[in-house]
């Protein structure tokens, strides 16, 4: 029997959520026709498609897209279809097509915004109803796109709510990474770490706000930090991977006193106040440069504010630093591919970037002293989930009756409005369209 707009509405209650959310494969199939199709996805960087031809392909809810820039300068997303048969207009993850797409199957070709362009055997067409069939409309293009600030995002339902509605405040998370380039560009570098993780989607998004765990799953990996600068001199400079890696082990006051931010349909910003990024080093000469650009008071705003995590719901978390982000593509319903990205940016020094690559391999690598952690317990619970003993996953940390009113609002860092409010939306929008 099909699941209807109030079954999956009794799935998320105030302060749990039903085990179905993570375990089952009719939600997720659910998912792929609403919930992904009625919330913007974050696509990919406008710096991955410099010059006109240039692609970067992409899965997004079983859909393979293709970023294309145009020869205007402009940025499309297109079906990765073939108008004809199917066949996919790439198979690579990335390239330049030149002028045109050309399919590899029967040479069917289209324009870079996917229109038709020409076919072979065209008199046999003649009189047919090809032309004005769904063949003859060319590759199909995603309607909805929004570049903002070099970030590309889609989304595949004509309803619902515009790009700056559906994210608002959160918005400012990306202001602040790309502000912190003194030309205002950021570029995509350094490669892309991907991990298949055998779990549901939402369990990863929901630790990344997740301030509880670091002190139990991640002790291991600070008790040996801790043992090998034991003894240090304050004053000493620390080496990098050790100035990423302590701050894991602060204790759960540290967490909780850097304050949240959850924002309307799901978004929110973690550590407002503070966060483990705010000790780096500093760097004199990237502050000058800033000054330069931007001038000392608004430097000063840039640099002071470094969030642990801001979500862009359902599909991207944002660190602005160290100027990385982590992408979230859901493949079943229990597995889930996640990739780590960083950004070198323009007019910075190298240091920079260097921070960004090493937080990435430290954190977010499959191979990382941090990462192997979360994916052993991620995979754990997707198992521990099919017990029949208690069919509900507990969020009733720190839950007010009037949070309910929903809005824009301040927290304290381990509270699990953080995560509740991404059910709250996962609900909404898995619903707005159903009978």
């Amino acid at each position: 029997m099909a699941l209807t707009r109030k079954d999956i509405q009794a799935l998320v209650q105030d302060d749990r959520v039903h085990r179905d959310l993570y375990v089952s494969q009719e939600l997720f199939a659910l998912e792929q026709r609403h919930f992904f199709a009625n919330t913007w996805q974050f696509v990919g960087h406008a710096s991955q498609v410099p010059a006109a031809g240039d692609y970067f392909s992409v899965e997004i809810a079983s859909q393979p897209l293709l970023m294309v820039r145009q020869a205007d300068g402009g940025i499309r997303v297109l079906h990765n279809r073939c108008a004809h048969k199917g066949m996919p207009l790439s198979t690579d993850a990335c390239g330049n097509t030149g002028k045109f797409w050309r399919c590899p199957y029967h040479a069917w070709t289209y324009k870079l915004d996917g229109t038709p362009l020409a076919f072979p055997m065209k008199k046999g067409y003649e009189g047919t109803r090809m032309p004005e069939s769904e063949a003859g409309q060319g590759m199909g293009a995603v309607k909805d796109v929004e570049v903002y600030r070099d970030f590309v995002f889609c989304k595949f339902s004509e309803g619902g709510p515009d790009f700056r509605s559906f994210f608002g405040g959160v918005l400012a998370a990306i202001d602040n990474l790309v502000d912190r380039s003194p030309t205002g560009k950021l570029r995509v570098e350094g490669g892309i770490l991907r991990n298949v993780i055998h779990c549901n989607w939402k369990m990863y998004l929901e630790n990344i706000n997740d301030t509880v765990h670091p002190q139990s799953a991640h002790e291991s990996a600070t008790q040996a930090a801790n043992l090998l600068w034991q003894g240090k001199p304050a004053d000493e400079p620390k080496p990098m991977a050790m100035e990423q890696i302590l701050p894991f082990g602060a204790g759960y006051d540290f967490f909780d006193r850097m304050g949240g931010r959850v924002y309307p349909n799901g978004h929110s910003m973690l550590g407002v106040n503070f966060s483990i990024h705010s000790g780096y080093a500093q760097v004199p000469e990237y502050e000058a440069a800033l000054q330069a650009a931007h001038g000392a008071e608004r430097t000063a705003e840039i640099l002071q504010r470094s969030p642990q995590n801001s979500v862009f719901f359902p599909s991207l978390a944002v660190k602005s630093s160290p100027q990385a982000i982590r992408v979230i593509r859901p493949l079943a319903a229990d597995r889930t591919l996640v990739e780590a990205w960083s950004f070198r940016v323009d007019g910075a020094p190298d240091l920079l970037f260097e921070r960004s690559m090493t937080y990435n391999r430290l954190v977010f690598s499959p191979m990382s002293v941090v990462a192997h952690d979360d994916v052993h317990l991620f995979e754990s619970i997707q198992q521990g989930l099919q017990s029949d003993h208690n069919e509900w996953v507990s969020l009733h940390r720190d839950f007010d009756a009037s949070e309910l009113e929903g809005g824009t609002r301040e927290v304290n860092g381990t509270n699990e409005l953080l995560m509740r409010n991404q059910f709250r939306a996962w609900a909404r929008y898995m619903t707005v369209d159903m009978e």
